[in-house]
């Protein structure tokens, strides 16, 4: 059966797509990310086991329009252009003065891309123009909140052995059907509202998952009422491809990233005991001692690696850490430090 689905893949010319993904920026700097696609027509709400592997398989199995030339539409109608790369991925990294002037009362500016040319023999569906949104933090806010996704939000599994519940919810579990772990929306719209609860305190979703998964945390995060905020995920890795021993893992990369490119902000991290968030963590701590006010870590059900993660806290006072058993606790800690109203 997958056999006949590959070669039907292979010689089946689907319509063009392209996934904006959700960014952000400074006043200064335009940075927006995506990737060109033929659409496969996933249907993130079907369920069925036959229909949720063959939607698994179309997400990792992707039909990427290589060396497109794109154009990237602002509010003004100003354009800029842009090229994908030999897998379908664009980034436009461009100083622009002024970009606060188009941004919404979230700090959100609406984007819109097209196909500076349509291949012949090629059709697109709903018409020549792709919604995105890249946001430009406030220098007023409070603190930025980056979190983890996996086991943070979402239950998945990591901890696992040979991680078979990753596997599992990933091929076998409907995007609908996922359950958000109890409180967490509730307290990530609290830190976003900050402590007059009226404040507009970004909040980025950082994972270790491949940008293949892109639509369905996005999907879910929407499904699940969680703040609107940018989604970085990593590439998906090549085969036998060795990484030098001191190469950071790419989502601890990609969070000096943010920290980097947003100098005004303090953060709080948030994530789970079960993988490297408290390693990655408390690495970028020493690093940025002055930017982290807080580090929230979810406990896992895994004696062992709830015991190493409380033994590497046990003595430690340089900012507040809290290992989190529920949400109303979490909740509690963030209004004990003034994160919250």
């Amino acid at each position: 059966m997958w056999l006949l689905l590959y070669f039907y893949a292979m010689f089946k010319r689907d319509p063009l797509q392209i996934i904006v993904f959700k960014t952000s920026g400074t006043s200064k700097r335009f940075y927006l990310r995506g990737r060109a696609l033929q659409d496969e027509n996933i249907d993130l709400d079907q369920k069925g086991l036959a229909r949720l592997l063959l939607n698994t398989w179309k997400r990792f199995e992707t039909d990427e329009i290589k060396f497109a030339e794109l154009v990237v539409h602002l509010p003004d109608n100003s354009r800029y252009h842009v090229t994908t790369d030999k897998r379908g991925y664009f980034l436009l990294d461009k100083a622009i003065d002024g970009l606060e002037r188009y941004v919404d009362d979230e700090g959100w500016i609406p984007v819109q891309i097209s196909y500076k040319h349509i291949p012949k023999k090629r059709t697109i569906q709903s018409g020549n123009k792709f919604d995105g949104a890249i946001l430009l933090p406030s220098a007023n806010v409070s603190f930025g909140v980056i979190s983890d996704i996996d086991d943070t939000i979402l239950h998945t599994g990591v901890a696992s052995t040979l991680k078979w519940q990753v596997l599992y919810n990933t091929f076998f579990k409907a995007v609908g059907n996922r359950i958000a772990l109890k409180g967490a929306a509730e307290f990530y719209h609290l830190l976003h509202k900050g402590k007059t609860g009226a404040e507009v305190n970004p909040i980025f979703y950082v994972s270790h998952s491949p940008w293949n998964l892109y639509r369905y945390i996005n999907y879910f995060l929407k499904k699940n009422n969680f703040p609107k905020g940018p989604i970085v995920l990593r590439n998906f890795p090549r085969l036998f491809r060795k990484k030098s021993t001191s190469e950071l893992p790419e989502k601890h990369q990609e969070i000096l990233n943010l920290l980097e490119k947003h100098t005004n902000l303090k953060f709080i991290l948030i994530g789970d005991s079960g993988e490297h968030d408290p390693d990655i963590y408390l690495e970028i701590v020493q690093q940025y001692p002055e930017r982290i006010r807080a580090i929230y870590l979810r406990n896992v059900a895994h004696v062992k690696k709830m015991k190493r993660v409380q033994e590497l806290f046990e003595n430690y006072d340089e900012i507040p850490v809290l290992l989190v058993e529920n949400s109303e606790q979490a909740i509690a800690h963030a209004k004990t430090y003034g994160f919250i109203a």
